[in-house]
């Protein structure tokens, strides 16, 4: 999958509305659905407010800014994104100098090894992507950990965790008080998963270690889950993807043992995940998801 596979006509990929309160102190400005626009969120504690992801390019990024201080009203603002990407991370711009910029070390590392290399191929799916990265600039956190992270926001608490090679190299969720649950692209409502495995350009995805995160989010209950992309919903839909990426999983493995060529296995798993999920979008990513299950570099376990 790359930029030349996904070039059409898209929507221009721009945050709009207004923040909508989804538990107390937790908003989101939905995606609308739109394809390369993520749910944001803005989190508000009695001290500090955190605004998680940003959408793509500066204008995205200023609009989200300018939301957070509405809802912030003087109080410091901290930014997080749920991965290092056009969609989620490349409105950063916009916070420096206004926010505490916080990333995890994967996520810091893939910004210096990788994301230069993805707003060249962002611009080739199209104007309407190409638009929105005008003037952009690629910027470093104020604030970097490893493994978790804990933010008072003041009465609220949010907690950043990164999660190793699953869906890519730098998935980071954040949970706010056991009662929200903000979880990037490793899950999406009615949508086929989206991952960025691009050999050789970036080739870091582990299926089997995504399912097991999945398993573990939806372990924790959460009974408010706010996905990267589509509605807000609960820990059902977490299941929903995990037996998504089991179905796909198996099948390409048994498929290809009996000889079938890839391209054929994948046009089989197709036609029956349209069959099991036909109320899903981005169909787009089932041959994608079959490819790095076949091709990952990394051993199954």
């Amino acid at each position: 999958m790359t930029g030349e596979a996904l070039r059409g006509t898209y929507a221009p990929p721009i945050v709009s509305g207004e923040p909508v309160e989804i538990a107390a102190g937790v908003y989101v400005i939905s995606d609308n659905r739109v394809p390369l626009v993520p749910n944001v969120g803005i989190v508000v504690g009695d001290l500090r407010v955190l605004v998680i992801d940003t959408g793509v390019g500066p204008r995205n990024g200023a609009y989200v800014l300018e939301r957070a201080r509405r809802l912030a009203q003087g109080r410091p603002i901290y930014l997080a994104v749920t991965q290092v990407d056009p969609g989620h991370a490349f409105g950063a711009q916009a916070f420096v100098n206004e926010a505490t910029i916080v990333y995890s070390a994967a996520q810091l590392h893939r910004l210096r090894s990788e994301a230069p290399g993805y707003a060249p191929m962002f611009l080739g799916i199209g104007p309407e992507v190409a638009d929105q990265l005008t003037g952009l600039e690629l910027v470093e956190s104020a604030i970097t950990y490893t493994g978790s992270l804990e933010i008072d926001l003041g009465g609220v608490r949010a907690r950043l965790r990164e999660w190793g090679v699953s869906h890519t190299s730098d998935d980071q969720t954040i949970l706010i008080d056991d009662r929200a649950l903000f979880g990037g692209d490793l899950f999406q409502t009615r949508m086929f998963p989206i991952l960025p495995f691009i050999p050789p350009f970036d080739t870091h995805f582990d299926g089997d270690r995504w399912i097991a995160v999945l398993d573990e989010l939806a372990r924790m209950g959460v009974p408010v889950v706010i996905p990267g992309h589509g509605e807000v919903t609960d820990s059902r839909q977490i299941h929903e993807v995990r037996e998504n990426l089991l179905f796909v999983r198996d099948e390409s493995r048994r498929l290809l043992q009996t000889g079938m060529s890839l391209e054929d296995a994948a046009g089989v798993i197709e036609t029956e995940s349209l069959r099991r999920w036909p109320d899903w979008e981005g169909p787009v990513w089932i041959r994608a998801t079959v490819r790095a299950f076949s091709e990952s570099p990394i051993p199954h376990r």
